[in-house]
């Protein structure tokens, strides 16, 4: 039973095999269809059922080959399971088929089915190589071809249809031809000229299209290299080159390089350099060309002097078959070099020149060259240093040396004047010319004193012919210019201070002259007679000073000389009034004090004391004054005789006599004092007082007081009692404060104003400072100082020269300093200012 089953299914599958071979299944598909990509409903068109395709087992019998299609189990469908290249399976056949063996089981059954693969344009038309190298030579003639090989296109149809372009060209065209329908022929037509040494290469493009939509395209590169043939003669960038060489230039030095250009290559294009045939053989001994490098050198030495421009006519030839040559010129200009320094010359000097020359006047006359030429040759002058004196232009190379500002010969004797030249060069020489021009005096400079005023200090009693001062009058001016005379100048106003002046119609006016004369020459001045200090303190003169010039000039200064006190003048006691003098014992006490060097003895004073007077009674009062003045004015009373200790005693500096205790009748009726009156001068001179001091009873005192003034103090206080008389010294005691207190007042007012305001005269010299002042009070002492001041006191009846010394200790003895000197008998001390010397003390000093 099975078999004959088994048997029947052959049978079957053979009759469906049979009748399936009579009809064939035909499907397309584009080539490069994507995976998956349904190409036709297999199972359906072979007369299957839905869902019988999978279990039957359709299924694609393989061939050998990839098919690169599949049946899908669950539809049955024929789909596209990998990429289909129509130019791999097929390349250029046409049309492009697949034979596909599809098998069922239940029955067996086998189909045959044909897949066309239909072509697309997937594929550009590629030439053999993408450059092609062509050798064309600049000589081919315009029309000439050249064959360039085709484009290739894998696709099929009009995919494969080419077309061919070219890059836009001047020079090239396109020829394509159709030799057969499957040959084309591409040729490469030369439309213009070629010129290799304009465009050397030309660079192409072919394009190749297909007829595919839309169209691809392939590319060819020509690089067509253009062969040179020698058309082109060696040409100079210019036709003249223009050089400048300084005429100092070294031989063999390179000047200058030629370059000529070729535009042809190879041998067609290597130039030599030459001189031209032109050229005389003296320019070729001067210069030198480089026939390779082109390179101008000189030979020889230039000389702007004798030639002072070359042309040097140069060839450039090339090696072509036949050579062409090239031309061009060189011009060579010689610059002068700045090789000779200016020269400067003096054609006429007038020395020496006046002082007063005006401005304007010609000194010199100069001549200034160059030998070069150009800006070397223009020559700048001037003076050097800066000074009075300047250059003006004349004409060309000449100037004149003129005064420019006004000349002092006391301020420059003598100008050394250089001219200085300097040309336009690079570097820039100079030359100069020295003059020395010497300035010629004239008297423009009266003699000048060191200062105004001169102050000389001269002791009295000098000797005749004494030198007082030493004057030095400055005149700048030289020679008799310069020379000074001195004089005492009798139209000036001589001032004279003396004692006498003060009286009316006393001595009458005297000139200097009659004092002082001064000495021409040395202007020193001398005393004509010995100086009085009593007679003459101040006198101021004027003294000239006159040179020898044309018109002379002069100057004049102001000396005033001081006359110092001397002490040679004793004290002189006033008499008392209504005092007689005592006969008896006169001669026997003017005998003794002699003997005891008191000086001269006076008569014998007279003064009465009552009994029982207290002391400080004062009983009488001794009146002396000193023509001198100063210390040697300033007086002292001193009791001499009794030396014992008495009832009387005198006032140091009033001369007072007072009772030194109360008076009894134990001391007697009757004292005589002896009173010494000295000065304190160096040495001291002295005089002697002696006074009779008679003891009465009051009423007789009061009576003796009222008929002798001399003694009216004394009797006074006897009359008034203890009481009254100690109220009247209380009374003069306040009067004396009030006079100290308002002096010393006045003493700082002044000191002040001399320690603020303007000195009236300060005296220069090395020591300290000394005020030359006056009082009462203090210590008095001469001083020969260098260094003092001066003060006067207006309207006194007699100026006195006092010196206050301040209490210093005395130096100590031995050598005296060496910056001190000896004083000569008149010292000379200058003030600053012309205005006189004012001078303060007092007149005299009396006893009261």
């Amino acid at each position: 039973m099975g078999e004959r089953w088994c048997a029947a299914v052959r049978v079957l599958v053979l009759q469906a095999a049979w009748a399936l071979a009579g009809g064939q299944v035909r499907y397309s598909v584009p080539e490069e269809a994507k995976a998956g990509t349904v190409v036709g409903r297999l199972a359906q068109d072979l007369g299957l059922e839905a869902g019988e395709a999978e279990a039957r087992r359709l299924r694609l019998v393989a061939q050998g080959r990839r098919a690169s299609v599949e049946v899908s189990g669950a539809s049955g469908a024929l789909v596209v399971s990998s990429r289909l290249d129509r130019e791999e399976l097929c390349a250029k056949s046409a049309p492009c088929a697949l034979r596909l063996e599809v098998l069922v089981e239940r029955p067996l059954r086998v189909f045959h089915v044909e897949l066309e693969v239909t072509d697309i344009n997937d594929n550009a038309p590629i030439f053999p190589a993408a450059r092609r190298n062509l050798s064309i030579a600049e000589s081919s003639l315009p029309g000439s071809r050249f064959p360039l090989e085709g484009a290739s296109d894998a696709d099929i149809g009009s995919n494969a249809q080419l077309s061919y372009t070219l890059s836009p060209s001047e020079h090239f065209s396109l020829d394509v031809k159709s030799k057969d329908e499957k040959k084309i022929s591409v040729l490469l037509v030369l439309t213009k000229s070629l010129d290799r040494e304009t465009i050397p290469v030309h660079r192409l493009v072919l394009t190749a299209s297909d007829g595919g939509r839309p169209s691809l395209t392939g590319t060819m590169e020509l690089v067509i290299s253009v062969l040179d043939a020698n058309d082109n003669a060696p040409q100079f960038n210019q036709s003249v080159y223009k050089v400048q060489l300084p005429e100092n230039i070294t031989p063999g030095t390179v000047f200058f390089q030629l370059k000529a250009t070729d535009k042809d290559e190879g041998s067609n294009g290597e130039i030599y350099y030459s001189f031209s045939e032109m050229i005389s053989s003296e320019v070729q001994d001067l210069f030198i060309v480089d026939k390779n490098t082109g390179e101008l050198r000189t030979n020889g030495e230039l000389d702007f002097e004798e030639v002072q421009s070359y042309d040097l006519e140069i060839e450039a030839r090339d090696k072509g078959t036949p050579p062409l040559s090239g031309h061009c010129s060189v011009e060579v200009e010689v610059v002068d070099v700045n090789d000779n320094a200016p020269e400067v010359r003096v054609t006429s000097l007038s020395v020496p020149v006046s002082e007063d020359a005006s401005v304007g006047t010609v000194v010199a006359l100069l001549s200034v060259s160059d030998r070069d030429s150009g800006a070397n040759g223009r020559v700048r002058c001037w003076v050097w240093p800066a000074s009075p004196f300047g250059l003006e232009a004349t004409f060309a190379g000449s100037y004149s040396l003129v005064l420019r500002e006004a000349l002092d010969r006391e301020r420059v004797s003598e100008y050394e004047v250089e001219v200085r030249a300097e040309d336009g060069g690079a570097p820039a020489l100079r030359a100069s010319r020295g003059l020395r021009v010497p300035v010629s005096d004239v008297n423009d400079n009266a003699p000048a004193f060191s200062q105004a005023v001169y102050t000389v200090l001269a002791r009295e009693n000098n000797a005749a012919g004494a030198e007082l001062a030493r004057l030095w009058a400055r005149d700048p001016d030289e020679a008799g210019n310069g020379r000074v005379s001195y004089s005492v100048w009798e139209g000036g106003a001589a001032a004279v201070s003396s004692s006498s002046s003060s009286g009316a119609g006393a001595g009458g006016w005297r000139p200097a002259s009659s004092y002082v004369s001064v000495d021409a020459e040395s202007g020193r001045v001398w005393a004509l007679q010995p100086l009085d200090y009593e007679e003459l303190q101040v006198l101021q003169f004027e003294v000239r000073a006159v040179d020898a010039g044309e018109p002379p000039l002069c100057g004049n200064a102001t000396v005033q000389l001081f006359v110092l006190d001397e002490n040679d003048n004793a004290p002189a006691l006033l008499p008392a009034a209504g005092s007689a003098p005592e006969a008896g014992g006169a001669a026997g006490e003017a005998a003794a004090a002699a003997a005891a060097g008191l000086g001269s003895v006076s008569d014998t004073l007279w003064a009465w004391a009552a009994w029982g007077a207290p002391a400080g009674q004062v009983v009488a009062k001794i009146r002396a004054v000193d023509a001198d003045s100063g210390y040697n004015a300033w007086l002292r009373y001193e009791l001499w005789e009794p030396r014992a200790k008495g009832p009387f005693r005198v006032g140091l500096y009033s001369g007072e006599v007072s009772t030194a205790r109360a008076l009894d009748e134990a001391d007697g009726p009757r004292h005589r004092l002896l009173i010494v009156v000295r000065d304190h001068g160096e040495p001291a001179r002295s005089a002697t007082a002696t006074l009779s001091v008679s003891l009465v009873e009051a009423a007789e005192a009061a009576l003796a007081a009222g008929s002798s003034s001399s003694s009216s103090r004394a009797a006074l206080g006897a009359e008034m009692g203890p009481g009254a008389a100690s109220a009247a010294t209380n009374v003069w005691l306040v009067v004396a404060i009030c006079a100290v207190s308002s002096l010393f007042l006045l003493a700082v007012v002044l000191y002040g104003a001399s320690r603020w305001a303007p000195r009236a005269a300060v005296l220069s010299g090395p020591g300290p400072t000394t005020l030359v002042c006056a009082s009462e009070v203090g210590s008095w002492s001469y001083s020969q100082r260098h260094s003092r001041s001066l003060c006067v006191a207006d309207g006194a009846a007699k100026s006195d020269l006092m010196v206050f010394s301040p209490n210093f200790p005395p130096p100590p003895p031995g050598p005296a300093p060496k910056d001190t000197q000896p004083e000569p008998s008149a010292l000379l001390d200058t003030v600053s200012g012309p205005s006189f010397v004012p001078f303060c003390g007092p007149s005299h000093l009396p006893s009261e």
